[in-house]
């Protein structure tokens, strides 16, 4: 039980330590601006929904979900 506990943390930060590089250096800046985010700005207030970023995040961790689970 604990070795599988030390593994996931360490798959953890892995992957918060991925992340944090990947946003340090800005490589994904056009994401947040695909087309069908939905971005509606007036007088006083603005909306924003990011409709087609969302479902590219779904897409992407379904994927590797369904990887962890099939090698664990």
């Amino acid at each position: 039980m604990q070795n599988s506990i030390g593994n996931w943390l360490i798959f953890l930060g892995v992957f918060l330590l991925i992340a944090g590089i990947v946003a340090k250096t800005g490589i994904f800046g056009w994401f947040g601006n695909l087309p069908g985010d939905i971005h509606i700005k007036r007088e006083g207030s603005q909306f924003y929904f990011p409709l087609m970023s969302m479902i590219i995040i779904s897409v992407v961790l379904s994927a590797l979900i369904s990887l962890v689970r099939k090698f664990l």
